[in-house]
C-alpha cells in the first residue's frame, strides 16, 4: 500500500486553520455559515472569507482593544473569542486558500450585471462559493479511479446550503484508491456553539464501479445515518471534481 498527500504548501495552510495559534492557545478556526449573516458588505475576515493571516491579525487587534494578554489566553478562551466575534471560515473559502486558487483562472457564472462581474474580479474570494467551484467552467467531473490529492467533492443541494470537501490524502493498493481522506470547514449539529471548525474524515472505497455516496464514509467515528457529512452528501448532487487549474 502507498499513500499520496496534497502539497506541503496546502498542508501548511490546513494546519494554520486547524491548529490556529496565538501565544500558547491553539484551536480550530470556527466554521462560518455565510447564509446566516447580514454583513454582506463587511471585510472578508468577518464574513467567513479570511485567510489564516487575516484571522490572526484581526484576533490580535481584538485582544489589544479588549486588553487581553496573549500569554494568559488559553485554547478555550481563544475559540470563544473567535466565535463570539464572528471570525471563522466557510467551506468554499477554506478550499480557495488551501489550494491557493489563482484568481485569473476563475470564472464567476453567477455574477450578475457589469457591477456584479466587476465585484467578482476585484474581490474574488468573497464572490466564490461552492456552486462557483462546481461549475463546469471551473472544474470537471472525474471518476473515483482517477482521484488525486487536491481534488474536491462538491455537494449541491437546492434545499440546504451547498458544501465542499477537499481531498488531502489517498491510500492506494495495487495502484487503485482504497481510502480517500478529506478535510473541510463544517458545523455538525452535535458540535454545539463552540465545537465546529475544521473536520477530517475518510471514505473507504468498497466498489470502484459505484458512486462516491455508495462507499463507506467515516467521520468522528460515525458511519451511515449518524455521519452528518455523509447524510448531506447522500441528499445532494454530489460529485468528485478537479479544478481546472490543477
Amino acid at each position: 500500500m502507498n499513500t499520496k498527500l496534497i502539497s506541503q504548501q496546502a498542508l501548511d495552510i490546513i494546519n494554520q486553520y486547524k491548529n490556529f495559534q496565538i501565544g500558547n492557545a491553539i484551536c480550530s478556526v470556527p466554521y462560518f455559515n455565510n447564509k446566516t449573516t447580514k454583513q454582506r458588505a463587511s471585510l472578508g475576515v468577518f464574513i467567513g472569507k479570511g485567510s489564516p493571516r487575516d484571522i490572526y491579525d484581526e484576533t490580535r487587534a481584538i485582544l489589544v482593544k479588549e486588553k487581553i494578554s496573549e500569554t494568559s489566553l488559553n485554547s478555550e478562551e481563544l475559540k470563544k473569542i473567535l466565535v463570539d466575534k464572528g471570525l471563522g471560515i466557510d467551506c468554499s473559502s477554506f478550499v480557495y486558500y488551501v489550494l491557493d486558487v489563482p484568481d485569473k483562472h476563475l470564472h464567476f457564472p453567477f455574477a450578475k450585471g457589469i457591477l456584479g462581474k466587476l465585484r467578482a474580479k476585484l474581490r474574488p474570494v468573497e464572490n466564490t462559493n461552492v456552486a462557483t467551484l462546481a461549475d463546469n467552467r471551473n472544474s470537471k467531473i472525474i471518476p473515483i479511479t482517477e482521484i488525486q490529492p487536491g481534488d474536491i467533492i462538491t455537494m449541491i443541494n437546492n434545499e440546504e446550503r451547498d458544501h465542499i470537501l477537499l481531498i488531502n490524502q489517498i491510500e492506494y493498493q495495487n495502484f487503485k484508491p482504497i481510502t480517500i481522506h478529506y478535510v473541510h470547514a463544517v458545523a455538525w449539529p452535535t458540535d454545539g456553539e463552540y465545537g465546529h471548525g475544521i473536520h477530517e474524515g475518510k471514505i473507504e472505497i468498497l466498489d470502484l464501479d459505484k458512486k462516491i455516496t455508495e462507499q463507506k464514509w467515516i467521520e468522528n467515528d460515525k458511519i451511515g445515518d449518524e455521519n452528518y457529512t455523509f447524510t448531506r452528501a447522500s441528499k445532494s448532487q454530489t460529485e468528485l471534481r478537479r479544478l481546472a487549474f490543477l
